[in-house]
C-alpha cells in the first residue's frame, strides 16, 4: 500500500516570496497539478494490476512460514483475502506432477492411484459457497473446483460394509473423516482450484478435500489418501475434541449462518 507523503517548505528559501503564477486562462488548473492527477491515476491501476501478485507473495511467505511453525502461532495472521493458514506439522512437503499420488483404497473392489495429471483429466464441478472457519473467520464466496468425491468412489467400487472414509495427507500428521453419505454429496470435492487457479501449496495444495457444507477443519490439505472403512474414526482435531460432524452452524457449538 503506497504512503503519501506531505512536502514540507524548504527553510533555506522561506525568506523568498513565492513567484506570482497570474490567472488561469482555461481554469484547468496549474499543469503541475495535472500532472499529480495523472501520477496517482497511474499508480492506482498499478496497484491494482500488481495486488494479485502481492497476494500471492503474501500468500507464500506465510504459508511457507505456517508450514514450518509447530506453534500455530502463524495461524493467527491474516493471510490473502481473508484465509489463516495452519499447519500441525513441523513442516510439509511440496509436491506436484512429477511426484504427487493420491490412493483410494480399503473396502473397494477396485484400489486406485491417481496422478496429478490423471485428476486433472477427469470431469469437475465448480463450488462457490462461503468458507467458515470454526474459530470465526468467514471469506465469503470463495470458488472451489474439482473431481466430485462420489466419481472417485464409484470408479473404486465401494463394498456394502463400507460406511465412512479416513482421509490422510502428505504432512504426515493430518487426518480426517466423513461417512458415506456425506462424502456422496455433490459438494464434497478433490479440490484441484481455488478462486479458479490451481491450488497453492499454502491452501493444501495441489490437491485438497473440500467440503462446501462444513467448518473448514473437515476439508483436508495435503490430500494423499482415501481409505474406505467401517466405521468412523475421528480425525486429528476430533482426537482433541471437535464435532465429527461439522455441519456449519450446527456443531461446535457455534451458530454461525449455513453455507448451503
Amino acid at each position: 500500500m503506497s504512503r503519501a507523503e506531505r512536502t514540507e517548505p524548504d527553510p533555506g528559501n522561506s525568506h523568498a516570496p513565492d513567484p506570482d503564477p497570474g490567472p488561469d486562462p482555461d481554469g484547468s488548473g496549474a499543469p503541475v497539478g495535472r500532472r499529480l492527477v495523472l501520477g496517482m491515476v497511474g499508480l492506482g491501476a498499478l496497484g491494482l494490476a500488481l495486488a494479485p501478485r502481492l497476494q500471492s507473495g503474501l500468500d507464500a511467505v506465510l504459508g511457507g512460514a505456517a508450514a514450518k511453525d509447530p506453534t500455530g502461532l502463524t495461524g493467527l495472521l491474516p493471510g490473502g483475502g481473508g484465509f489463516r493458514y495452519y499447519s500441525v506439522a513441523s513442516s510439509v512437503p511440496e509436491r506436484g506432477p512429477a511426484d504427487y499420488r493420491l490412493t483410494v483404497d480399503g473396502l473397494v473392489d477396485r484400489p486406485a492411484t491417481y496422478t496429478l495429471d490423471a485428476l486433472r483429466a477427469l470431469p469437475r464441478t465448480r463450488v462457490v459457497r462461503d468458507v467458515q472457519c470454526v474459530t470465526g473467520w468467514r471469506v465469503p464466496a470463495t470458488p472451489f473446483e474439482g473431481v466430485p468425491l462420489h466419481r472417485l468412489l464409484d470408479a473404486a467400487g465401494v463394498r456394502s460394509e463400507a460406511r465412512a472414509i479416513r482421509f490422510t495427507c502428505f504432512d504426515g500428521t493430518y487426518t480426517e473423516s466423513l461417512t458415506l453419505p456425506q462424502a456422496r454429496r455433490d459438494d464434497v470435492l478433490v479440490a484441484l482450484n481455488m478462486r479458479d487457479e490451481p491450488l497453492s501449496h499454502a491452501h493444501g495444495g495441489p490437491v485438497r478435500l473440500y467440503a462446501a457444507p462444513m467448518y473448514f477443519y473437515k476439508s483436508a490439505k495435503w490430500l494423499s489418501g482415501i481409505t474406505l472403512t467401517r466405521d468412523v474414526r475421528p480425525g486429528y482435531w476430533e482426537e482433541l475434541g471437535y464435532d465429527v460432524d461439522a455441519w456449519v452452524g450446527k456443531s461446535n457449538g457455534r451458530d454461525d449462518a449455513p453455507t448451503v
